[in-house]
């Protein structure tokens, strides 16, 4: 039987995909938004809270990769009609990878100060980086669970589920932020940037409890850890380390841009601190298409149905470039207003102003990119998707910055070698589609 790739079952799989991935941006956006606006050292929070969004989202990229590994072989197996034969296996990644993230923990909680002295904070920033991160820290395990779960999900041809979790984590955040951040009257003390921590650890809590929840009542996969490991765990392990290494990259690449933002002053890193959540949240918006890619495109590959593999990736490049320059208008249309939803110190505003166009000028060949990558991830090619990443950070991104900011372009040096670094990105990942599948697809 042949899979479905109507633009009507795309948008069932990518709608509530991308609903999903954007509550992930808007967590650290509710925080950058919130803390941005407190009546004590606001751009000095705002700026913590920014570093230490990043260093966490290099932990969670790094280890959270089990999404992309386990959904590529569920899907796998989904289309070739062999379920059965890998029920066990995500309780066996989940029990991996949170014991690793208690690890995390362990080794980076004594740490922080130095930690964050890498990036280049210091002073009062340093004094925030470190309180903030020692609360979000503890809901590292409980967001890796989510991830996994959510990756089963994925595996199954389900997002909704995932949907759902994710906006009931992103409200009771959002929520939470508003009342310990600022304080209710008489009742509670605003505890500004300490507030943000505890509202994201509660909300990730929370999340995990759900996704545990769906996951035992409305799949056959179950939770509790069997022995021995699963035929299919040595290929996980391998897709993990390979995404690992791919993930390093990636956040050598965040780590420069996030470090030169800091070296520049807090004006500066606030405006970045902005302009990246902004990023992100674009590129989570097209993450729904790359999800539905991710989740149809290993279902085909495992149906060995090369023809609609084909025709997937046609309709949605199709698809992700419309949404790119969509989001690309909305931006500018509301351009200054944006800006003043998160700060209205005039320095910060003035610096991200001066760099948000490139923001928007990126989001179609961010699309490109972010969709090939989720294909190729669907179809369980790690090791080229590695090895891409490696030439993209090392070969073009890092000597472009350095060159760029010698001669003194500042934030405009960070995202100018962060398009030109999506554009290295993306454009490998096309051609080498073509090479593997047209010749297949012809064969069949």
């Amino acid at each position: 039987m042949s899979a479905d790739i109507s633009f009507k079952h795309i948008n069932k799989l990518a709608i509530p995909a991308l609903i999903a991935g954007v509550s992930e941006p808007i967590l650290s956006l509710t925080d950058a938004a919130v803390v941005g606006n407190i009546s004590q050292n606001a751009t000095e929070s705002l700026a913590a809270v920014g570093i230490v969004t990043t260093f966490l989202s290099m932990l969670i990229w790094v280890l959270g990769q089990t999404r992309s590994a386990i959904s590529s072989i569920v899907s796998q197996y989904v289309g070739a009609n062999k379920l059965d034969e890998i029920t066990n296996l995500p309780a066996q990644a989940i029990f991996i990878i949170t014991s690793l993230s208690l690890l995390i923990i362990f080794g980076t909680y004594p740490f922080a100060r130095p930690i964050f002295k890498l990036y280049n904070a210091s002073h009062l920033i340093l004094d925030y980086c470190v309180d903030y991160y020692r609360i979000r820290v503890f809901g590292f395990p409980f967001t890796l669970f989510t991830i996994a779960v959510f990756g089963a999900f994925r595996g199954l041809q389900n997002t909704f589920y995932p949907m759902i979790i994710a906006l009931i984590g992103a409200a009771l955040n959002i929520v939470l932020d508003f009342i310990l951040v600022y304080g209710i009257t008489d009742i509670l003390p605003a505890m500004n940037i300490k507030g943000a921590a505890y509202a994201s650890v509660i909300a990730q809590i929370i999340m995990a409890l759900l996704s545990a929840f769906y996951l035992l009542k409305k799949t056959p996969i179950p939770l509790k850890l069997s022995f021995p490991f699963n035929k299919e765990i040595k290929k996980f392990i391998l897709m993990i380390l390979n995404l690992f290494v791919r993930t390093l990259a990636l956040n050598v690449t965040l780590y420069f841009a996030s470090s030169y933002a800091t070296s520049y002053g807090a004006n500066y890193i606030a405006a970045y601190t902005i302009a990246i959540n902004l990023w992100f949240l674009g590129a989570f918006i097209i993450d729904g298409y790359a999800s539905a890619g991710n989740i149809l495109s290993g279902k085909l590959y495992g149906a060995k149905q090369y023809n609609l593999l084909i025709q997937l990736s046609n309709k949605l490049i199709k698809y992700g470039v419309v949404l790119g320059i969509s989001t690309a208008l909305i931006g500018t249309i509301f351009y200054y207003p944006i800006g003043r939803i998160f700060t209205n110190e005039t320095e910060v505003l003035e610096a991200f102003y001066s760099i948000f166009f490139v923001v928007l000028l990126m989001q179609p060949l961010c699309a490109l990119a972010f969709i090939f990558d989720g294909m190729f991830k669907g179809l369980g090619k790690m090791k080229y998707l590695r090895n891409v990443l490696l030439f993209s950070t090392f070969v073009v991104f890092v000597p472009l910055l350095l060159a760029l900011d010698y001669f003194g372009y500042k934030l405009n040096a960070i995202f100018i070698a962060l398009t030109i670094w999506i554009i290295a990105r993306g454009l490998p990942l096309i051609v080498k589609f073509r090479q593997l599948f047209l010749p297949l697809a012809k064969n069949h």
